[in-house]
């Protein structure tokens, strides 16, 4: 007869055999990378040392992956509402005012200003072309604002300006990876997924990280620029509609109650929570907060974006329709989700590419209607929120993922049809407002024809370890580790703008 030892030593060891069927390729690699990582930083700094600071890591309970946890040091924001103009809108037409550009309208372009540069589409030798808007200053900041954005210019002194932005990307899809991921490649978590990670949400009956899109279609990078990349995918962001069913297949069919929906999604965790404890895969712990998650959404979704419960009043400061798909009925959204509890709000509108090589693209036609469809409800936002005390606490981002050239695009070597600029990666303008920023500020300076910064440069990096500041996180600290090492948003580069900090 065995002894039950031996009983008990052969159980174990088809338990384990059975536990490593259930384990990936890609699983067993990342575990054995990090293992022998481990292994390394233990030989380097003593195997009887405390983890350095940098290394601490976020303790998170995958039975309750959006609880909500306290940041490094205390915060100024609870929540970010992140406006992306997709397409890049051009700074010379709106913050940046350059009369010396104005004279040098129609001239050719020196070409000094060409060399060593990189350009999606001009050719040859292109014309200066001066802005397309008029300027004045405004507000006791006596900020420049061009006559495009007539309802922001009211609030400029709640806003702080960054003047010299500059990314290393020029075209679309992998500079806006960079403004959201911090990477110009796919497969790295988003500003908002890092956020939801870090901080979770205050609302356990709502998503943590909502998008909103508008203008036609999603922004270049597609899914990528909202996604959890290796984080869990209970981060990522998710995708709700101002008009029509807030979330597709949100309802139940017909038929099916609402205490069958109970029933199918109990029986369906109890399946996920047994294998879970068979394997411990946390994506199976994801799967199941996200069926509990999609239970409550039916209930509390279709009433925070019920935007017809607005008063009159309202709908004429943001210029808001319901039923409709508009960047202003996504404002309205933003501020309804941000006094609800969600943590990170992110808004594309697209189509501000102003090439020129049509009506849509031109700065004198479509430009123009694109600022027309979010100037008086990105001024409302910023008003609404400051009259209800979620101001202070809620920080507003605006910009694109890079900015235009002083010179008109010139396709082919020849002009464009409708007037245009192309990309310009080595200066644009973003700005913040609300959640700790210091209003009535411009920060940073381009030269005299707005082609490049000479003073206060900030690049995408220092604008995220910005926004992490503002939340409480020190961006070198917030970190996950991944296929051996740790990863962070800000993960080569980085500083606090702090001239912009209240």
């Amino acid at each position: 007869m065995r002894r039950s030892s031996d009983r008990q030593r052969e159980e174990w060891q088809r338990q384990g055999l059975a536990a490593l069927r259930h384990v990936t390729r890609r699983q067993f690699l990342e575990l054995g990378a990090t293992g022998i990582g481990a292994t390394a930083l233990a030989a380097l700094i003593g195997c009887d040392q405390p983890l350095p600071e940098a290394l601490m890591r976020i303790a998170r309970d995958a039975a309750s992956p959006m609880a909500p946890l306290t940041p490094h040091f205390p915060a100024k924001a609870k929540r970010v509402i992140f406006l992306h103009m997709a397409g890049a809108p051009s700074q010379l037409e709106l913050f940046d005012y350059k009369p010396v550009l104005a004279r040098l309208d129609g001239q050719l372009c020196p070409e000094s200003l060409l060399e060593g540069k990189r350009f999606a589409f001009i050719k040859g030798i292109p014309k200066m072309l001066g802005p397309q808007a008029a300027f004045a200053q405004h507000g006791e900041s006596r900020a420049w604002v061009s006559d495009r954005l007539p309802y922001l210019s009211q609030v400029v002194d709640e806003i702080a300006f960054l003047k010299a932005m500059h990314t290393d990307q020029f075209n679309h899809a992998p500079a806006q990876l960079l403004v959201h991921t911090g990477g110009a490649r796919l497969g790295r978590p988003s500003i908002g997924s890092w956020v939801t990670y870090g901080l979770g949400t205050e609302n356990q009956d709502l998503p943590g990280f909502v998008v909103l899109l508008s203008g036609g279609t999603g922004p270049d990078a597609g899914a990528s620029v909202y996604g959890s990349g290796f984080l869990p995918s209970v981060y990522q962001g998710v995708q709700c509609r101002s008009a029509g069913e807030p979330v597709l297949y949100l309802s139940d069919p017909d038929g099916v109650s609402r205490e069958m929906r109970r029933a199918s999604i109990d029986a369906i965790n109890a399946i996920n929570q047994e294998q879970h404890q068979r394997v411990g895969d946390p994506e199976i712990a994801t799967r199941i907060a996200q069926y509990e998650m999609a239970f409550k959404m039916q209930m509390s979704v279709p009433d925070a974006m019920d935007i017809s419960k607005e008063p009159a009043s309202i709908h004429e400061l943001y210029g808001s329709q319901p039923g409709a798909t508009s960047y202003a009925n996504n404002c309205l959204l933003a501020r309804r989700l941000a006094e609800r509890g969600v943590r990170f709000i992110q808004l594309f509108h697209w189509g501000w590419d102003s090439h020129g090589a049509g009506a849509s693209e031109a700065l004198n036609a479509g430009f123009i209607e694109r600022c027309k469809e979010t100037d008086r409800a990105t001024a409302a936002l910023i008003l609404d929120l400051k009259q209800r005390g979620l101001l202070e606490d809620t920080l507003i981002v605006w910009g694109g993922e890079f900015g235009r050239t002083p010179m008109r695009e010139n396709r082919s070597g020849s002009d464009n049809p409708f007037v245009g600029r192309d990309h310009n990666n080595a200066a644009f303008t973003m700005w913040m407002a609300g959640g700790g920023v210091r209003g009535g500020v411009s920060y940073g300076e381009t030269d005299e024809i707005g082609y490049q910064g000479v003073r206060g440069q900030t690049d995408v990096f220092d604008l995220q370890a910005t926004i992490l500041h503002l939340l409480g996180f020190d961006h070198e600290r917030l970190v996950y580790s991944y296929q051996g090492r740790d990863f962070r948003l800000t993960d080569t580069a980085g500083r606090v703008i702090r001239d912009v900090l209240g």
